[in-house]
């Protein structure tokens, strides 16, 4: 029988209050589930839509510790959590979803990378140094060579803690830090699929997702679903998808970012173990969004149809370069005015350059419709201050 969640005195613990928090807390409320949420910010946005709110940092031992002593299920939207704290509760009994061991080898991209090959899964050969500062030795020594990508073993996200190195003035002023080096894959298509797995071990994937980059920023400015590829091509990226999921044995939404290689081999790039800003676009093109089927999973209820409605694009909404201050959001009455057109904006009061601030969401029967309105609203749209 399945335990009462719903308007019950079941707490759920969110370590995280961002953006992606503030999606999950839609559905639990939705749900009439009770949360609490600790986040380091008293701005965080999901202050005003849990139960509880405590401001902590989430890298703390004892904050992490106490928040979760006083949960039921403790769950995150951020995976740069206290491992070691999640552990202990682990063991004293409070389950946690993502599992504590899941988190710690998806938190370290080498550890990330060591399990691919462990597993027989396909990713970009790499090599990984204890410090940034021994890549030049292997570059002396044949072991390396250009052009590469740069990536920092720990918290790096958005486009942060990666670096295409093209030649040895690109190694200058590089963090000196635990780090991989990664082949520099010449790619047709950045695609993600995400997953989602309960307890039973029932597993779905989404459809797959095409991703189109920011080139300067590094950060996902299309995402498109259905993605523009060959049927073939989009088994084979959720079969590899699956097979990641299968391999961890996790519980909760995995979102897999892959490379579609010019003679469409998938090759993976790296994993987060929570709801993903590739499945934005299921909020409103789903049957059931990746925010409600985080929460189906953790709490191993049935999992929703992952099938699409409609197609969807979603346009990360992040701030303009040269302002930095309290946000103004300009021309958002003339994309209401566009068919299937719905902003989500994210709650942060203050915008500086590339922050990400809100997104919009694009749905029509026709994909390509569907892409010719978001290329407008990229337009039209600015994120600014005052």
């Amino acid at each position: 029988m399945t335990k009462n969640y719903f308007s019950s005195d079941f707490k759920l613990g969110i370590l995280g209050g961002g953006q992606l928090g503030k999606m999950l807390l839609y559905e639990t409320r939705k749900f009439d589930i009770y949360t609490r949420v600790m986040d380091a910010s008293s701005e965080a946005p999901c202050r005003i839509a849990c139960n509880e709110f405590i401001q902590g940092d989430l890298l703390d031992f004892e904050s992490v510790y106490n928040f979760g002593k006083d949960v039921d299920l403790l769950t995150i939207e951020i995976e740069n959590v206290n491992v070691e704290a999640l552990e202990k509760l682990e063991e004293e009994g409070i389950t946690v979803y993502p599992q504590p061991r899941v988190l710690r080898t998806i938190q370290n991209k080498a550890r990330q990378k060591l399990f691919y090959v462990d597993h027989n899964l396909p990713t970009a050969p790499f090599s990984r140094f204890a410090y940034s500062s021994e890549i030049r030795e292997s570059i002396a020594h044949g072991g390396l060579s250009f052009p590469f990508v740069w990536k920092s073993a720990q918290f790096g996200y958005d486009g942060k803690g990666v670096k295409v190195v093209r030649s040895e003035k690109d190694l200058e002023n590089l963090p000196n830090v635990e780090c991989i080096a990664e082949e520099l894959i010449d790619f047709e298509n950045e695609l993600a699929v995400i997953v989602a797995r309960n307890a039973d071990g029932e597993e779905k994937a989404y459809p797959v997702v095409e991703m189109e980059f920011h080139p300067e920023a590094n950060q996902v400015e299309y995402v498109i679903c259905p993605a523009r590829i060959p049927d073939a091509v989009a088994r084979k990226a959720q079969d590899v998808a699956l097979k990641v999921s299968r391999e961890l044995h996790h519980v909760g939404l995995l979102a897999v970012e892959m490379f579609q290689t010019r003679d469409n081999e998938i090759l993976i790039n790296e994993m987060a173990p929570r709801p993903h800003n590739s499945g934005h676009y299921s909020i409103e093109a789903s049957y059931t969004n990746q925010f409600e089927q985080h929460i189906r999973a953790i709490l191993n209820l049935p999992l929703g149809n992952t099938e699409s409605k409609v197609a969807g694009i979603m346009v990360n909404l992040v701030g303009a370069e040269g302002y930095t201050g309290n946000v103004v959001y300009e021309n958002i009455d003339e994309i209401l005015q566009l068919d299937g057109v719905v902003p989500h904006i994210y709650g942060k009061k203050e915008t500086r350059p590339f922050r990400k601030m809100g997104h919009v969401t694009i749905v029509n029967q026709d994909v390509d419709k569907a892409r010719e309105i978001a290329e407008t609203v990229k337009k039209k749209i600015r994120v600014i201050s005052n």
